[in-house]
């Protein structure tokens, strides 16, 4: 689907440069899940329909973040939460390398474990590559900051971390939906999927490799983790699926059933065109502010008394450490950040 075709599927209140916060659902998705919610109201029909959108959203993501096999994806609620049985997988004594502006999601999780002695040693984003030693057990990363749109050294980190033996745990929630890569290449890759993926929030995925599936036990495993969901409602002994889904916790129906649509037409327009339309509107706030262009979706600037300058106009973006944090998606415009550019320089 061409891109310009796409943008018809919304029609969003001008202004709104925030997906970093949160997407906004296109007309499948939104209708998706309003009939659902009718159904649910006067109990038109079952909830077996509303679960074949987990399996839908599932192979979205497996194609998303660079073709992973669907059967190594795991669905739950957050990021951290589908983060949590890799960070209690770690030996005691473990050391953990992070960023020292990673958001908490995928950093809270390793600092959990301190009381096994599980050591978190955060680095200045720059030096991450450099500070992976020999004494470096799991790196853990987010492709594209949070705070500021820094899209990270992806294919180095992987190296550094491959030449000394460990791991990598690679945030994608500022990054799956419009920027292509490869997360084969990664051990764990996660998502929230309320920001580019355009879902309700309470909707998660995460790849988990198969080696590093053998180091996990399921703590949270329930009936949707089993062989056979449908057989493992009563009774032992412990049935659980042989792939990623024993790490599936029991699905938010309505956040998979408004997510399945959004992402399959993610599926449609495609990365690269998204990719390029979302970093040639972030290069144009950036140019008419008189900033140098970047390769983010996501932009900060420091810009005085933007927030307030901003909301009179009806801008809806971020402040982030005291700078403003817009973040560009299909469904934005070139009048959008006109629109901001008019208020931030009148």
């Amino acid at each position: 689907m061409e891109l310009d075709t796409a943008q018809k599927l919304w029609q969003p209140e001008p202004g709104w440069l925030n997906t970093a916060s949160y997407g906004l659902p296109p007309e499948p998705a939104w209708t998706a899940l309003q009939d659902a919610l009718a159904d649910w109201r006067v109990g038109r029909t079952s909830w077996e329909g509303w679960g074949e959108s987990v399996d839908r959203s599932r192979a979205s993501f497996a194609r998303l973040i660079g073709g992973v096999p669907a059967h190594d994806v795991a669905i739950g609620a957050s990021a951290s939460q589908l983060l949590a049985p890799v960070a209690a997988a770690l030996p005691a004594g473990a050391t953990v390398v992070v960023p020292d502006v990673e958001f908490t999601s995928n950093l809270f999780p390793w600092l959990a474990q301190a009381e096994r002695g599980v050591h978190v040693r955060t680095v200045p984003l720059a030096g991450l590559v450099d500070a992976i030693d020999a004494d470096t057990d799991l790196v853990a990363f987010s492709l594209v900051q949070s705070a500021d749109g820094t899209i990270t050294a992806y294919d180095e980190i992987v190296a550094a971390a491959r030449a000394h033996g460990a791991l990598v745990a690679v945030d994608a929630t500022q990054a799956a939906g419009w920027l292509p890569f490869d997360g084969t290449r990664a051990d764990v890759v996660v998502a929230a999927a309320y920001k580019w993926l355009m879902g309700p929030r309470g909707a998660a995925l995460a790849y988990l490799a198969p080696a590093l599936r053998e180091r996990l036990r399921p703590d949270a495993a329930g009936w949707y983790a089993g062989a056979d969901p449908h057989a493992s409602y009563y009774g032992p002994p412990l049935r659980l699926a042989d792939d990623a889904r024993r790490f599936d916790i029991s699905p938010a129906w309505f956040s998979w059933v408004g997510l399945a649509p959004a992402m399959e037409l993610l599926l449609d327009v495609g990365l690269p065109a998204i990719r390029s339309h979302n970093v040639a509107l972030a290069n144009r706030l950036l140019t008419g502010l008189g900033r140098p262009p970047g390769e983010s979706a996501i932009v900060t600037v420091e810009v005085p008394d933007a927030q307030e300058k901003l909301a009179r106009a009806g801008v809806r973006a971020a402040v982030r450490a005291g700078r403003l944090r817009a973040s560009f998606h299909l469904y934005s415009t070139t009048d959008d950040v006109d629109m901001a550019l008019n208020a931030l320089l009148g």
